[in-house]
C-alpha cells in the first residue's frame, strides 16, 4: 500500500528542499521578531488632565472631575475610573478592560468630552487627553543630568534646546520626556495692597498681560520687484518690559504693572524634585515605541550617549540610571545558555541510546528545522521573542525529537529483518504515518488550549501555548518528509553496525526482556496499581492547597521601589528634606549602588554578582529602616506584573496601621539598580 511518504523517500531532494524553505523563512521571520520581556498586551489607561488656574481641590473636583467621570464611565470597555482632584488641576483616569482597544476607546472619550465641554466652567483649559499603557506606565530608559554650576531652570532650558531633540531622532524612540525639570518663567508678584490702593483687582492684571502680550502674525508688503515680510513686537521679553506695561489708567495717572506687582525672570512653580543620589538633576525620559525591538533601541541608545558624551559641557554629568532591558538581556542570555544546554544534552542522550552518530543525525537535524521554522508562525500571529515563547522553545526540544527517533527506530528495525535500507524506510514511512499524525495532533492539543483561558493568564499564555504547539506540529512534518530519506541513508546496513551499537542493541534487548516480566507482574497486581495510583492522586490534592500560589516567581532583578507619603498638607521642600533622611538611610547598606529619581521619586542595588544577600532578604531590612519615619512607607520587589493599572498585592509590603496611598509632591519611589 502505498502512502504520500513514498514521494520524498523516492525524491529525496524534494524533501531537503521542503525542509530549507522552512529554515530559510523561519530564519527570516526570527531575525524579524521584535524582542521583548512578556508578551504584548494591550493594557492601556486614558488620561484626561484639565486645568483650572486658581480653583481650589474641591472646586475642581466638583466641577471638572466629576462631571467628566459620569460621563467617561458610561463608554464601552471601561474597568473601573479613578480621578485626582488637586488645586488647579483635575486628572481623571480611565483604566480599559484587558485587550481593549485604545484607539476606539479614545474615540468615544473625545466625543463624550465634547458633549459635557458646556458644563464645565469657562475658565477653564480644554481637557488633554493622552493614552498610556497601565502594565508600564513609565518609560524604558531614564538619563539622569546633575550639573555642579547650573541651577535645575538652567539645565532644563540646555537640555530643551539641545538633548531632547537628538534622542527623539533615535529609530525606534517614540517621545522623550522632561522629568523633574522646571522651565524659565516670567514670575509676576501681585501685591494686594498696592492692587487695592488703586482700585484694581487681578482680573484687570490679567488683562492687561493678555492684551499686550500676545504674538501677531501681521503679513506682508508687495512691491514690484520685492516682497517684504512685516513684524510686529507685539511679545515682551524682558522683566523690564513686563513692568513697564500699562494696567490702567486713572485719569490721566497711569498704572503700570511695576506699580502693583513684582516682577523677576525665574522659573515655573515646581511640583517635583528629581535626584541623583542627594544632588538635584533632571531625567530624560526614552519611550520606545511599542512593539519595537526594545534592545535595539538600548544599543543605539548608549551609542548615542557615547557619542555626546565628549561634547557635554565640563559642569554637566549623564548617566543611564535606569534601563528597562538590562533584566530582559540577562533573562534572554540565561535562556539562551539554556536552550544551548538543552540541545546538547539532548543530543548526547540520542547518541548513547541510538549507538551511533549516524543514526543520532536524524533526531538532530530534526530538532533545529522543527524550532526554527515555529518563527515562521510567530512572526505570522504577530508574536514576539520573550520569555515565555523562548520557554515554550525549551520545552520543545525534548518533544521535537520524538517522532523522528520513532522513524529512525522503526527504519533499523526493518533492515534488521533483512530489508535493504530504501525499501526499509518506504514500509516504516508507511506504517508510522498514523502514529505520527496522532502523536502531532495529540501534543498539539494538550498545549493549545492554554491559549484560550481568559484574562490576563491567557493573555500571556497564549503566545507560549501556539509557539509549543507550532513546534511540534512541524516536527511531525519534519518526520514524514526529511526523517525517512537521512533514514534510509544512515542507518547501517544489516550486519554492518558498530561495535558500540551492537553493545547498546544487546542492552535494549536486556531492558525488554526485564520490562516483558515486570509488564505480566503489574498485570497479575492490576487492582494494587490502580489503588496506588488512587492514593497518589488524593495525596496531592492537599499539596495543592497548601503551595503558594502567584502568577509569576519574584525575581531579583537589582530593583526594589520604595514609596512613602508625606503628611497631606507637607510643602514640597518639607517632603524633600524627608526624602533625603530616607534616601541617606537606604544608601547606608552595602548592598545599594546609588538613589536616583524624582519627589515623587526613586533609590538602587548592587548588580546580584556583586553582593551576598538575596533582593528578598534585604527587603525587610530596608523596610524596617526606612518606615523609621514619620511618613507612611511601603517596599515592592520587582517584578511585580499589574494587569490593567492594578497594584499586585504579593509584592506589597505595607504597614499594618497605615493606608498607603501616592499624592502629587507627597510621595516617593525608591528604585535600585546596578551600575
Amino acid at each position: 500500500m502505498r502512502s504520500f511518504t513514498d514521494i520524498f523517500v523516492k525524491h529525496p531532494v524534494l524533501a531537503v528542499v521542503v525542509n530549507l524553505v522552512i529554515i530559510l523563512a523561519g530564519w527570516r521571520a526570527l531575525m524579524t521578531l521584535p524582542v521583548q520581556q512578556y508578551p504584548k498586551i494591550e493594557s492601556s489607561s486614558v488620561i484626561i488632565t484639565t486645568v483650572y488656574y486658581g480653583a481650589s481641590a474641591e472646586t475642581v473636583r466638583g466641577f471638572l472631575s466629576t462631571p467628566i467621570e459620569r460621563v467617561v464611565s458610561a463608554i464601552s470597555g471601561v474597568d473601573y475610573v479613578e480621578s485626582t482632584s488637586r488645586a488647579g488641576v483635575s486628572t481623571v483616569t480611565v483604566h480599559l478592560k484587558l485587550n481593549h482597544s485604545s484607539t476606539a476607546a479614545l474615540a468615544e472619550v473625545t466625543a463624550r468630552l465634547q458633549q459635557v465641554r458646556a458644563e464645565l466652567p469657562p475658565q477653564a483649559e480644554p481637557p488633554v487627553i493622552e493614552v498610556q499603557r497601565a502594565d508600564r506606565p513609565y518609560a524604558s530608559f531614564y538619563l539622569s543630568f546633575t550639573s555642579t554650576e547650573r541651577t535645575v531652570p538652567a539645565l532644563t532650558d540646555w537640555l530643551l534646546r539641545t538633548l531632547q531633540p537628538q534622542f527623539s531622532t533615535l529609530s525606534g524612540v517614540q517621545k522623550v520626556t522632561i522629568e523633574g525639570g522646571r522651565q524659565i518663567a516670567m514670575r509676576i508678584w501681585i501685591d494686594p495692597d498696592r492692587l487695592a490702593s488703586f482700585n484694581l483687582s487681578p482680573g484687570d492684571v490679567q488683562g492687561a498681560l493678555l492684551r499686550n502680550n500676545y504674538l501677531a502674525a501681521v503679513g506682508r508688503t508687495k512691491g514690484n520687484f520685492a516682497q517684504i515680510n512685516l513684524l510686529a513686537n507685539t511679545d515682551l521679553r524682558s522683566a523690564q518690559e513686563f513692568e513697564e506695561l500699562i494696567v490702567a489708567d486713572r485719569g490721566g495717572a497711569i498704572v503700570r504693572l511695576k506699580d502693583v506687582a513684582k516682577v523677576e525672570r525665574e522659573a515655573e512653580e515646581a511640583d517635583m524634585v528629581a535626584k541623583y543620589n542627594q544632588a538635584q538633576g533632571v531625567y530624560l525620559g526614552i519611550w520606545p515605541v511599542p512593539g519595537t525591538n526594545e534592545i535595539d533601541v538600548a544599543h543605539r541608545l548608549r551609542d548615542e550617549m557615547d557619542r555626546i558624551q565628549p561634547t557635554l559641557p565640563k559642569d554637566i554629568d549623564m548617566k543611564l540610571v535606569w534601563d528597562g532591558t538590562m533584566f530582559m538581556r540577562n533573562a534572554l542570555a540565561e535562556i539562551t545558555k539554556t536552550l544551548s544546554e538543552t540541545i546538547l544534552i539532548v543530543a548526547v542522550v540520542v547518541f548513547l541510546f541510538m549507538g551511533s552518530v549516524r543514526t543520532a543525525l536524524v533526531p538532530l537535524v530534526a530538532m533545529p528545522v522543527s524550532l526554527i521554522g515555529a518563527a515562521i508562525f510567530m512572526f505570522a500571529f504577530g508574536f514576539s521573542l520573550n520569555l515565555l515563547t523562548l520557554l515554550a522553545i525549551v520545552l520543545s526540544v525534548g518533544l521535537v525529537v520524538d517522532d523522528a527517533i520513532v522513524v529512525v527506530e522503526n527504519v533499523e528495525r526493518h533492515v534488521r529483518l533483512g530489508r535493504s535500507r530504501i525499501e526499509a524506510a518506504l514500509t516504516g514511512a508507511r506504517e508510522l504515518v498514523g502514529p505520527i499524525i496522532a502523536m502531532t495532533i495529540t501534543l498539539a492539543t494538550v498545549y493549545t488550549p492554554i491559549a484560550f483561558q481568559g484574562g490576563l493568564t491567557g493573555s500571556l499564555f497564549l503566545e507560549f501555548a501556539i509557539t509549543l504547539a507550532v513546534a511540534v506540529v512541524l516536527s511531525g512534518v519534519v518526520a514524514v518528509t526529511l526523517s525517512p530519506v537521512m533514514s534510509s541513508r544512515f542507518v547501517h546496513p544489516q550486519g554492518k553496525e558498530g561495535r558500540l551499537t551492537a553493545f547498546v542493541n544487546r542492552r535494549f534487548d536486556e531492558v525488554r526482556r526485564l520490562y516483558t516480566t515486570l509488564l505480566d507482574g503489574a498485570l497479575n497486581m492490576r487492582w494494587g496499581i490502580v489503588t496506588a495510583a488512587l492514593l497518589i492522586m488524593v495525596a496531592a490534592w492537599p499539596l495543592y492547597l497548601f503551595s503558594r500560589q502567584e502568577l509569576a516567581p519574584v525575581e531579583d532583578q537589582s530593583h526594589i521601589s520604595l514609596f512613602f507619603e508625606a503628611s497631606p498638607d507637607s510643602t514640597l521642600a518639607a517632603t524633600n528634606r524627608e526624602h533625603l533622611q530616607i534616601v541617606r538611610a537606604i544608601t547606608a547598606f552595602p548592598e545599594t549602588e546609588f538613589t536616583w529619581g524624582k519627589c515623587r521619586d526613586c533609590a538602587c542595588f548592587r548588580d546580584w554578582t556583586r553582593r551576598c544577600r538575596h533582593q528578598a532578604n534585604t527587603t525587610s531590612s530596608w523596610y524596617w529602616k526606612a518606615t523609621y519615619r514619620p511618613s507612611n512607607c511601603s517596599i515592592r520587589s520587582a517584578p511585580c506584573w499589574e494587569p490593567a493599572g492594578k497594584a499586585a498585592s504579593s509584592c506589597m509590603w505595607t504597614p499594618t496601621s497605615k493606608s498607603i496611598s501616592l499624592r502629587r509632591a507627597s510621595s516617593s519611589i525608591v528604585n535600585v539598580w546596578p551600575t
